[in-house]
């Protein structure tokens, strides 16, 4: 790969105004050169062909939970998580120039995005509401259309990219709306400095087989603060499991826990250690 054609250009899910572009430029500042992409897979395949030398993709949101293709695409792909950062989420209802709430008919955005703001939803059951690949792209595809009775559920950024009116701010259930992204590189050396380790594994068939894989970490006084399951795309009835641990790969005690649950484990795959993201101003 010629790093130095790739050096700014950083892939994300989505159009100009998304989310993922908020995570980019909080990440990397606002200078970055970025390259949008329609699907996930497109963001994968964009920095393993060399099209882009990092990308930042969503893996988890506070209120909504895991992005399941997300978490699919990083045990199918051979790329490395060195970074990750936290955003706030501020959902807006946006709409035309100009339109009023109370001419609104039909309501756009991402799926993740309509459940994170069902409680204000709910006060309308009269709008029909369309799930859409991307909230910026939500945005765009009201523009285009041109009729002031539908709107769409995005950022700030957005209504700002594309022109649009903010009908209402802060619409989410939750003002600790938080989503967390990982920043992903190609053939990257593990992380020089960093306090956070992910990793993917499988458990042998046994009785207790979970139970003695998470004693590898027990064991070494290592803490884990993340543990989901997810079927195993390529077997039936099988599971994965994606862990977040304390601790850098070189931490003589994480290099042991992990060590000892490769030989208690089916399969073990390190996603990455890097830097845990500062908690957004907001928190708490």
């Amino acid at each position: 790969m010629n790093s130095r054609s790739v050096e700014r250009k950083i892939a994300f899910q989505g159009i100009l105004g998304a989310y993922s572009e908020d995570a980019v430029y909080k990440f990397f500042g606002e200078g970055i050169k970025t390259l949008p992409c329609a699907e996930f897979e497109d963001v994968f395949g964009s920095v393993n062909k060399g099209d882009a030398s990092h990308a930042v993709i969503p893996v988890e949101n506070s209120m909504e939970g895991s992005v399941a293709r997300v978490n699919d695409l990083l045990l199918e792909n051979d790329l490395t998580v060195v970074g990750e950062v936290i955003i706030l989420v501020m959902h807006c209802l946006i709409g035309h120039g100009d339109a009023e709430i109370e001419e609104i008919k039909r309501v756009y955005s991402h799926p993740q995005a309509l459940g994170q703001c069902r409680t204000f939803l709910s006060r309308y059951p009269q709008w029909e509401k369309v799930p859409s690949y991307d909230t910026a792209g939500s945005v765009k595809i009201i523009k285009e259309r041109g009729d002031r009775t539908e709107a769409a559920i995005a950022s700030e950024r957005a209504a700002r990219e594309y022109g649009m009116k903010i009908l209402k701010e802060d619409i989410q259930n939750s003002h600790l709306n938080y989503t967390r992204f990982f920043v992903i590189e190609k053939a990257a050396a593990i992380n020089p400095r960093g306090d956070k380790t992910s990793i993917v594994f499988a458990t042998k068939n046994t009785a207790g087989a979970l139970h003695n894989c998470l004693g590898a970490f027990a064991e070494h006084g290592v803490n884990m603060n993340k543990l989901e399951s997810r079927p195993r795309r390529d077997r039936a009835w099988e599971y994965v499991f994606y862990a977040d641990i304390d601790g850098h790969l070189d931490n003589p005690d994480v290099s042991r826990a992990i060590s000892d649950l490769v030989k208690r484990a089916s399969f073990v795959k390190i996603l990455g250690s890097y830097k845990k993201a500062d908690p957004p101003s907001g928190q708490g």
